[in-house]
């Protein structure tokens, strides 16, 4: 039996402003309709069982809700309480898979245009796994780049080569040594082997991170959907990768050659690289109007952008931040989101907005002693029971039917109605309906903060304090 496990972690700030801390690139339509974690599910091998999904807690309904968006069902959904790189995140996926299956470890944030091809040899790796090797798939180069890690490929087996080295991120003249070898492959990050031949490495060479992994479960708590580990335990575990801990010391490291059209679209320039153009050489995406245009990547999620004898250009427009780069200074992007961070603003990390188990909301207004949201209630789903200290809340039913608890009162607003919750009084949100319940939230009072909840109940696990 294969078991997906899916690696869910990393910001990607070099795709910034469309990526950001909490809603990050693996979770966002980049290269199609779906999201690249959901392209990643999609693309699995029908003979595969449920994938293991690896994620951060803060990502925890992000993956529940694309889960369910694709009609796919998951083994478990394993949280970390904090990011600790890829050999703790497989180690636990190792641990908690049982009965000894095959990992096919991927990660969630990567786009393979030949699915077909990906498919089959992944397949055809599987009896080398199954015989204790432990496979990495290296993707073929096709340019001397200078951002990915090299394996270097050495004794021909049946099926792939015995690896002879990882090499970091090399100089532009290694990378073109390499290159032009035809030795060395990038690589993905992509990886199949027995669970028990990973952990029986990963104690050989480093029996911490499988000490404090092993103990980190001992303590394990399902919730809901998600399974969390002990966090104090966890903590202590060293940040690894998997190359690092494993593969580059193990003797049985295979690397399987793949040309599938792979990219771990790591900034704005891989992304116009790989996806379809126009007669000039621009990417389009959204209410975009160009002229004597060229070469130029524009996206735009919320406003018309028009762009008049531009070249080389990547413009990306969402609701809060317009950002314009030259193609080639793309890598310097999350240099400004770092700067943005050191200057304590929000835009590095969350957009205006912002997604929550029971929906999402829309900072659409705010100043001085007031903030107005546009709130998006899920059928079925509820916001949590609450109170807020510093603020009151007039809400307005835009689309379908809000059940509003206020109080003692339990009320039923319809489209056009209207309920007003004093400060202090304690209040819920429902959606009984069988359509998305969308409403403005208008808020007044001295503190506006997302910190201003006090929760008594909350039916998706969340702490008492903290953000609706």
């Amino acid at each position: 039996m294969i078991i997906p496990v899916i690696l869910c972690g990393g910001s990607g700030t070099r795709l910034w402003p469309l990526s950001r801390k909490l809603y990050p690139k693996q979770f966002i339509s980049l290269a199609s309709d779906n999201t690249l974690f959901q392209a990643t599910i999609l693309r699995l091998p029908k003979e595969v069982a449920n994938p293991l999904i690896i994620c951060n807690e803060e990502y925890r309904f992000l993956a529940a809700e694309q889960l369910r968006q694709i009609n796919k069902d998951s083994n478990d959904i394993i949280l970390e309480p904090i990011g600790k790189n890829t050999a703790p995140a497989v180690a636990l996926a190792a641990l908690v898979a049982g009965n000894d299956p095959l990992l096919l470890v991927l990660p969630a944030d990567h786009v393979i245009e030949d699915e077909e091809y990906f498919k089959k040899l992944v397949l055809e790796a599987v009896p080398l796994a199954e015989s204790g090797k432990l496979i990495t798939f290296g993707v073929i180069p096709t340019e001397a780049h200078t951002g990915y890690g090299y394996i270097k490929g050495g004794r021909k087996l049946d099926v792939g080569l015995a690896v002879d080295q990882f090499v970091e991120k090399p100089s532009t003249q290694n990378a073109k040594r390499y290159f032009e070898s035809g030795k060395y492959y990038w690589n993905s990050g992509i990886f199949l082997f027995n669970a028990s031949r990973y952990l029986e490495e990963l104690n050989k060479f480093r029996p911490d991170i499988y000490r404090a992994c092993k103990e980190s479960m001992l303590g394990t708590k399902s919730d809901l959907n998600f399974l969390r580990i002990d966090k104090t335990r966890f903590e202590e575990c060293p940040s690894e990768s998997v190359d690092y801990a494993v593969m580059e010391n193990t003797a049985d490291a295979v690397v399987i050659p793949m040309d599938a059209g792979w990219s771990d679209v790591g900034s704005w320039s891989s992304l116009w690289d790989i996806t379809n153009k126009d007669h000039n050489g621009n990417v389009i995406h959204g209410d975009v109007i160009i002229h004597n245009s060229t070469n130029s990547f524009i996206r735009s999620d919320d406003k018309m952008v028009t762009a008049i004898g531009v070249d080389n250009l990547v413009i990306v427009v969402t609701k809060d931040v317009v950002m314009i780069s030259n193609k080639d200074s793309v890598q310097d992007v999350n240099l400004i989101a770092k700067k943005l961070k050191d200057s304590k603003r929000t835009e590095w990390e969350i957009h205006r907005e912002v997604y929550r188990p029971w929906g999402k909301y829309d900072s659409i207004d705010y100043g001085d002693r007031y903030q107005v949201k546009r709130i998006t209630v899920k059928p079925g789903a509820a916001l949590s029971l609450q109170k807020h200290q510093h603020r009151a809340e007039h809400w307005i039913v835009l689309v379908g039917t809000a059940k509003v608890t206020k109080g003692e009162e339990v009320l039923l607003l319809a489209e056009n109605e209207s309920v007003y919750i004093p400060i202090g009084v304690i209040h819920a949100l429902e959606n009984p309906g069988e359509v998305d319940l969308e409403l403005i939230e208008i808020q007044s009072g001295g503190y506006l903060g997302e910190d201003d909840i006090i929760r008594l109940q909350d039916r998706y696990g969340r702490d008492i304090l903290g953000k609706s």
